[in-house]
């Protein structure tokens, strides 16, 4: 069997998230702004399971914590797959465009090892 490209791998999840809305009559309430609105709340959830924790690592979170990550993730994930479909935005395309942008705001030579923002750096130019 062929692997599925990342493309592949999104289209099937849109079209499992299509499906299981269409089942339940839902679109005409997943606006775009409703559905950003649903992702936010999604992803504080899946920060709330790190809340107290040193650094959240597999070790510390244990396995039926992990477990409510995982569902949390996909919520964020489903959410903004869902809202990436409404748009019309190829996600894909965009993560490739970003990652251009970024790489253009971070050369690796000159941010390796440190965390700080872009504009943070003495000698950023800007781009």
């Amino acid at each position: 069997m062929a692997e599925q490209t990342a493309s592949g791998d999104f289209a099937t999840i849109r079209e499992t998230i299509r499906t299981f809305v269409d089942e339940r009559d839902w679109d005409q309430f997943h606006t775009p702004k409703n559905l950003s609105s649903a992702l936010c709340v999604e992803a504080a959830e899946l920060l709330e399971h790190f809340q107290w924790l040193q650094t959240g690592s597999r070790e510390e979170l244990g396995a039926a914590k992990l477990e409510q990550v995982r569902h949390e993730m996909a919520d964020v994930l489903v959410y903004l797959v869902r809202l990436a479909d409404k748009l019309d935005v190829d996600l894909n395309a965009a993560v490739s465009e970003k990652m251009v942008l970024n790489r253009a705001k971070y050369p690796a030579d000159k941010v390796r090892g440190d965390a700080r923002k872009y504009d943070e750096y003495k000698d950023y130019k800007g781009t």
